[in-house]
Order: C-alpha cells, then sequence, then structure tokens
C-alpha cells in the first residue's frame, strides 16, 4: 500500500503531544515512558470526532503488549487493520452508489457460456448505474470487469502462490486492491455490497455463496439480492439446490423459507431484474436499539401496512409495524432523511421471512 500523508486530524493529534511536551523518544523496554505517552496520545484522540472508538483501538493494541501474543499474532492484526483501514479509504467516494459483487471460477475460460454470460452481466448491470466487484482474478472475474470496464470496477485480489494473477482490465485501476487474508477480503466483499451474482466455480466459490447466504440468514449482513446465474442449458446451480433441499432442508438443518434468499436463473434478464427490483420500494435497514427501521423509496398505504402486520405480526416480539419519521438516532445519515420508514420489533430470527416482507413492499406499493 502507497505511503500517505497524515490526515489533518492525526497531524492535529501529533500537535497536540507536541504542545503537552511528551517525550516520544521511549527507552526500549521502558513500560513508564510508553503509558505517559500512551496517555496524552488518548487524551488527545478523545477530543476528536469519534475519538472514544478510537481510543478504544489504542487501548486493544497497547494490551496486546501485556498479553505478551507472540510476533506473529500482532502481524496478523496489524496487517488486518491495515487492509481494512485502506479499502475503506477506496470504497468511501463510492458510497452512495449501489455495488455488486461477482463471483465466479478463476478456471472458466472466455469461450464458455458462463464467461458469456458474466460479461454481458457486467456490461448490463453498469448500465444501469451499478458498480461491479469481483475478485480481480481471471475467468468470471475478468469477464465480470470485462463487461462492466475499469471505471465502475473494483478489484479485491488475493495474493496467492498459484492461479491467481490480476486480469488486465483492472491491473492499474486504483480502485485495485491486493489482500493477504482471505477473512478480511470477505468482509470487504459483503460490506462494500448491495448485491450479490454467483456463477458457477470450485471450493471458493461455494465458500462465496454459503457464506453471504450465512450472514443474512442470521443477520450478521443487511438483506440484499442473492442471484444464483447459470448459461442457458446448464444445470450447475439447479444441481446445487438439490442438495440444498435434499439433504439441508431435508434434514432440517435450515428452514423453508431460507430458500427464500436466493434466486437461480438461467437468464441474464431475469437475474438483472432480481437485483435491481431489490431496491425498487425497499431502500436499507437499520436497527435502533431493539427497533428495526426500514427505509422505502416510496410510501405504503395504510391498507398496506394494515396487510404488513396481518402477514408479518409473528415475526414482531411486540407491538405493530408502523410508519415513522426519521429517529433521532438516524441524524447521522442526512443523506436518507427524507425517505419513509417503516419501524418494527423483529425478532432477528426470521430473515427468509423478512425477505418476503420486501417482496411484497417491491411488488405492492407504487
Amino acid at each position: 500500500m502507497p505511503d500517505e500523508l497524515p490526515p489533518p486530524e492525526a497531524q492535529e493529534v501529533e500537535d497536540t503531544i507536541e504542545k503537552q511536551q511528551i517525550v516520544t523518544s521511549v527507552p526500549r523496554g521502558d513500560m513508564s515512558e510508553v503509558h505517559q505517552l500512551a496517555t496524552a496520545l488518548m487524551d488527545a484522540v478523545g477530543d476528536l470526532p469519534d475519538g472514544d472508538i478510537v481510543n478504544e483501538m489504542l487501548a486493544t493494541s497497547l494490551k496486546l503488549l501485556r498479553d505478551r501474543n507472540t510476533r506473529a499474532d500482532l502481524k496478523l492484526i496489524n496487517t488486518s487493520m491495515k487492509e481494512l483501514r485502506y479499502s475503506l479509504k477506496v470504497f468511501e467516494p463510492y458510497k452512495d452508489t449501489r455495488k455488486i459483487s461477482i463471483f465466479g471460477s478463476a478456471r472458466t475460460p472466455e469461450t464458455a457460456g458462463d464467461y458469456v454470460a458474466a460479461v454481458d452481466f457486467g456490461k448490463r448491470i453498469v448500465e444501469r448505474g451499478w458498480m461491479v466487484i469481483t475478485g480481480a482474478g481471471g475467468g468470471i472475474m475478468a469477464a465480470g470487469h470485462g463487461g462492466a470496464g475499469a471505471k465502475p470496477s473494483f478489484g479485491l485480489a488475493i495474493r496467492l502462490p498459484f492461479e491467481q494473477a490480476t486480469n488486465p482490465f483492472i491491473a492499474d485501476d486504483p480502485k485495485l486492491i491486493n489482500f493477504k487474508y482471505f477473512f478480511t477480503r470477505k468482509l470487504m466483499f459483503v460490506r462494500s455490497s448491495h448485491a450479490i451474482a454467483v456463477f458457477p466455480g470450485g471450493f471458493g466459490t461455494m465458500d462465496e455463496g454459503f457464506e453471504v447466504l450465512t450472514l443474512i440468514q442470521t443477520g450478521k449482513a443487511p438483506p440484499m439480492p442473492i442471484v444464483f446465474v447459470d448459461h442457458e442449458g446448464s444445470t450447475f446451480w439447479r444441481d446445487w439446490e438439490v442438495y440444498v433441499k435434499n439433504q439441508l432442508l431435508g434434514s432440517k438443518l435450515i428452514s423453508p423459507e431460507d430458500l427464500h434468499l436466493y434466486k437461480l436463473t438461467q437468464s441474464v434478464d431475469e437475474a438483472m431484474d432480481e437485483v435491481t427490483n431489490f431496491y425498487r420500494v425497499f431502500n436499507s435497514t437499520r436497527y435502533v436499539r431493539d427497533t428495526l427501521v426500514m427505509r422505502l423509496n416510496k410510501t405504503p398505504s395504510k391498507q398496506q401496512i394494515e396487510e404488513l402486520n396481518r402477514r408479518y405480526r409473528h415475526i414482531l416480539v411486540k407491538g405493530d409495524i408502523e410508519l415513522t419519521e426519521p429517529l433521532p438516532q438516524e441524524k447521522d445519515e442526512p443523506s436518507l432523511a427524507h425517505l419513509p420508514r417503516l419501524k418494527m420489533n423483529f425478532n432477528r430470527r426470521e430473515h427468509g421471512i423478512f425477505r418476503t416482507m420486501i417482496n411484497y413492499l417491491n411488488a405492492e406499493v407504487s
């Protein structure tokens, strides 16, 4: 990652410490000097916006010295934090643009039907105003970037000793990020995405697809459309679903409602509609303590809200689904303040059923 000038707030911290005449040349092993410097640094940071959170991060880092972790453990934590910080910086200028992560095999040849479908999908989703994220490798990843073009694309590459070479569409782009660890890379895939498209692939693709399903099923990721895309005539994902239904659902390891969390298709048109129609009425969600706030692009009628309560009261802990103004805790998202909202005490378990509520709103509210 390139060297960077410190941001203004970092310079402010440095100036504050200098004014307090704290000695920064700490003798090796002199913990009294370390504690003195740390206290001054945390006092200075505490006066900055969100300084309380940064203080916790500083305190956690200092506890690693106390815990006497191995150097390998420290390097893991340090590298992970640097990768996440840099990734957030790269994505920040594009936070208001919807993005889709495209997963699939790095081994898919350019002549394959799946490659052609991924090129078409990447091209057409960008035409609808979206940006594309892939793993920056070959195969389906190159197809997604090739269809989309470099300007609306992000590449989240993983450093491997084999197979993973950055595709030429994103190789020299500033939106290419190189990761050492799979877990930080996968975190940025999900955190930065508003939809997921999964094309046929091997162990890595299965891992990515199942992980996104797990995160949404458990409420650890916000609701988003997940579409498994085959080229016409292929049964790759249909055969996968046979396993899911026969083994996972048949053994009661998942609920029937969990099948609402994804869609299978052999049509790029249908995949496009599944992704973009998800946000026709639904916009986003946020928890304010125990209250789930659903931000909408259109306001449901009184009759439609009554129907929501009739259909979905059983997934509430208490109370009703109600139309509401922005809650005071949402003031940190002023760009969403104009949107109508529904609030409810969702039980945080029935995410498959909650997805059907989103489908109802998208289909019925005009």
